[in-house]
């Protein structure tokens, strides 16, 4: 009988072992889905201030036209791969920031337009908003680590491979040239 009470026992604790792994991993999956999200916002809000940015830098650079086509494109693009994964997105995030930053060197060339207190405004908005994508970029990949760290080590490497539990994917820069500086010509 008191066997029966230490196996008993025994199966009770690992339940609650599998089951604490298990909702730590839920736990884990969930916080990587929320990193994720936090991105998207910045992103929105990045989205949503490059047309008026683009269109108060066209009153005063009505010449320059292709730098405003490749920021609308790369805005586009951008916009069209929201449902893609993190190599995908970060292949076109990079596209867009290339592009902002050659819209910005465009608007150094005009004195009257880096004092307009409205550009100046949007400048600032859009440099916050990209210091808040870096920041939730490292956090999100912070998380991955955490999370991917948890569904590969023993023990729970275990219980994640019978509760299905993949690896997340980290967002990272791939294509070697959007990990250079942008360089901007007017030749």
């Amino acid at each position: 009988m008191v066997a029966l009470w230490i196996v008993l026992g025994i199966v009770v604790l690992l339940i609650l072992f599998f089951v604490g792994i298990y909702n730590g991993l839920v736990g884990l999956r969930n916080q990587v889905k929320n990193a994720w999200a936090q991105i998207d916002v910045q992103l929105k809000r990045r989205y949503d201030l490059i047309p008026n940015l683009v269109e108060t830098v066209k009153g005063y650079a009505k010449h320059e036209r292709e730098v405003f086509e490749n920021v609308t494109q790369a805005r586009a693009a951008a916009q069209g791969v929201v449902t893609a994964g993190p190599a995908a997105r970060a292949q076109a995030e990079g596209g867009l920031s290339q592009a902002l930053g050659r819209l910005f060197a465009v608007a150094e060339a005009y004195p009257d337009l880096k004092a307009n207190q409205n550009f100046l405004a949007l400048q600032e908005e859009l440099t916050s908003t990209e210091n808040k994508i870096s920041f939730s970029r490292q956090f999100y990949n912070d998380t991955v680590l955490r999370y991917n760290n948890q569904t590969q080590m023993f023990p729970s490497v275990i219980i994640a491979g019978m509760a299905g539990f993949k690896s997340a994917e980290f967002f990272e820069v791939t294509v070697p040239e959007e990990k250079n500086p942008v360089k901007v010509s007017f030749t």
